[in-house]
């Protein structure tokens, strides 16, 4: 079974701008990507290693005990490899909260017992700078989240021969229709 890597982590702020400046100090990173909802930082050839979530809505700021790692993410090398680990937590019980076509990625979401997000995640580029110039590209400008997909129809459609390119496309989410995924991402 094919083993993920280690691919980012997302911290929801209230304080994005002061949490931006301080990772970029600290982990001599600087900006790929920034609007009113996400902030995307890296200091290697990553498109992104720590992301802001920070939606235009009032969040109450961090405190000693209040928990803040919206998610971490993992990247595996193939739609297969993640198809494949999709079906083995699904017939284990474990279901995605949400999967979003974000454009750069094909991600499904899920929750650890302690309501953290984990991302599984496939690239859509093989290169970071073809990434990162999605990011810069007016399809995400439009929308930086992406819609959502079922993760069956997904699997349905890759063992009817639809090829990862096709898949990967926010075009082929678009058609299912689904609500907006921000809400589940956000806990609503």
């Amino acid at each position: 079974m094919s083993k993920p890597k280690f691919a980012h982590n997302v911290f929801q702020t209230a304080n994005h701008e002061a949490m931006r400046d301080w990772y970029c100090t600290v982990l001599d990173a600087h900006v790929v990507y920034e609007d009113a909802t996400l902030t995307f930082l890296t200091f290697d050839d990553e498109h992104h290693r720590v992301a802001l979530l920070h939606p235009p809505i009032e969040f109450q700021a961090k405190t000693a005990t209040t928990a803040s790692l919206h998610h971490s993410a993992y990247t595996f090398d193939s739609i297969d490899a993640l198809l494949e680990r999709y079906s083995m937590l699904r017939d284990k019980g474990i279901t995605p909260a949400v999967c979003i076509a974000h454009g750069v990625t094909t991600s499904m979401y899920y929750q650890d017992p302690d309501r953290n997000f984990v991302e599984l995640q496939i690239d859509r580029f093989p290169e970071p700078d073809q990434a990162t110039a999605y990011m810069l590209g007016p399809e995400y400008a439009a929308d930086s989240v992406g819609p959502a997909f079922n993760p069956e129809e997904l699997l349905a459609a890759r063992r009817a021969g639809a090829s990862a390119e096709e898949l990967s496309d926010r075009s082929w989410a678009l058609k299912a229709e689904l609500p907006n995924p921000l809400g589940v991402l956000m806990g609503g």
